[in-house]
């Protein structure tokens, strides 16, 4: 399968360090400033950007990514402006990784067929939809593997290894574990038990295994990244976006607020090269 996510994991963990993945919502606040942060993720130090789509009813999302989603969903954002916003961003960066991560419903409404086409035809390399199992694979899974667009499976601390042989199958790109069971954005309270899950799953599979909900700082991106291929995070991005606002309004330090806290995580993620 021909996407940018192997390359990108290859030239990390050359540089001896896991991927820095940065999650953002797609029109939020606004379709401008959405662009504009988007655009500015790689010279901030995002390795691989994940692309969020907004929904109505995110079930797994915690307060600051739901929040962000309303905000994107206000200001008229939907499936057919997010792949745009891709397609834009890829007029100037055509090496970066693009992920889009949500729910199936917002593909379904738009029609698979018709979604996959548009996604690759964009410069989306990946999909990470969290209210589709395994044992729907026939919906989305195995026609986006079709269509050359990766389809990223998550793993939590109840995927047992009973289980995770098949949370596996058709997986590509990389496993994102969720490193607690709860919404994004909660606190992490076993660090140990993430980096041994970790490992677990590396025993089944050859997949770059990616942590995320619950890391929110350059330590947690340190801490963590020295058991992973790389980190996640998403909230903590929401929710600089959300700080830098005036009356739900982006204001001319609202791009620089999401820059500048996506730096101190790829600081941290360096550092986990030299802790490791």
């Amino acid at each position: 399968m021909s996407t940018r996510l192997p390359a990108r994991f290859a030239a990390c963990a050359a540089a001896g360090r896991p991927a820095l993945v940065t999650y953002t919502m797609a029109g939020d606040p606004d379709l401008a400033t959405a662009q504009a942060i988007l655009n500015a993720l790689p010279a901030a130090g995002a390795d691989i950007i994940e692309l969020g789509m907004p929904f109505s009813d995110p079930m797994a999302d915690g307060p600051g990514v739901q929040a962000a989603g309303q905000r994107a969903l206000a200001a008229g954002q939907n499936m057919r402006k997010t792949l745009a916003m891709v397609e834009a961003f890829r007029q100037t960066d055509d090496e970066t990784p693009i992920v889009l991560m949500g729910y199936y419903n917002p593909i379904y409404i738009f029609g698979v067929d018709a979604f996959l086409i548009a996604a690759k035809a964009a410069g989306v390399d990946g999909l990470i939809v969290v209210d589709l199992p395994p044992e729907e694979d026939n919906e989305l899974c195995l026609p986006a593997l079709a269509a050359g667009i990766s389809f990223i499976r998550l793993a939590t601390p109840t995927t047992d290894d009973e289980r995770l042989p098949t949370v596996l199958n058709n997986t590509s790109g990389f496993v994102y574990y969720v490193s607690m069971n709860g919404i994004t954005g909660a606190t992490i309270k076993a660090n140990a038990a993430v980096g041994a899950a970790v490992q677990r799953i590396k025993r089944h599979t050859d997949l770059p295994v990616v942590v995320g909900f619950g890391i929110k700082t350059a330590d947690d991106a340190a801490t963590f990244g020295r058991d992973s291929d790389g980190v996640a995070v998403g909230t903590a991005i929401c929710n600089a976006v959300l700080g830098s606002l005036d009356n739900g309004r982006a204001t001319a330090g609202t791009v620089a607020a999401v820059t500048t806290m996506v730096a101190g995580l790829a600081s941290g993620v360096k550092r986990a090269k030299v802790a490791a």
